[in-house]
């Protein structure tokens, strides 16, 4: 049975390769994406600070449609290049958002969001697999050393997939 472990990090990049190595250990020998993707999140939500939703939304061949994800109720269902994550779809680039008020087209899901970043997840072979979004109720949460850290993470988890 795997156990978390404390994380006492000086600052974000430690905090994210302590978070890699759990969620390394936490996915090892285990390819189902439901199961995975539901420990992953349950992993940072734990561990990463002023954060209000963290989850998946995983590419069914037109959209994306929500998966595992610690929060609030989410919104189902996201149209490519609709919104934050529909754009990080569209784009296969990890969008870093300061202030979601000023992004065009934001889909507000939850209402106390202020900032957000989200990484595109993509199979070896560049298709698209889905996205992991994460929204914190902080304006500009999120700096080059979160996305560096969640580009990692997200790594992480889809070589868990196989």
């Amino acid at each position: 049975m795997f156990q978390t472990a404390r994380i006492a990090a000086a600052g974000k990049p430690e905090l994210y390769a302590a978070l890699a190595q759990q969620a390394e250990h936490l996915l090892a020998g285990e390819r189902d994406r439901v199961a995975n993707a539901a420990n992953f999140a349950a992993l940072v939500w734990q561990h990463l600070p002023a954060i209000n939703w963290c989850g998946f939304y995983f590419f069914d061949g037109r959209e994306l449609v929500v998966g595992p994800f610690q929060g609030k109720p989410a919104c189902i269902r996201i149209a490519l290049g609709r919104g934050v994550c529909g754009t990080a779809a569209a784009t296969r680039t990890t969008q870093v958002v300061a202030d979601v008020d000023a992004f065009p087209g934001h889909i507000a899901c939850d209402g106390d969001s202020r900032s957000e970043i989200v990484v595109p997840l993509l199979h070896a072979d560049g298709r698209l697999f889905g996205v992991w979004d994460v929204d914190s109720p902080e304006r500009a949460r999120f700096d080059a050393d979160d996305q560096a850290g969640m580009q990692r993470l997200c790594a992480v988890f889809m070589a868990s997939l196989g």
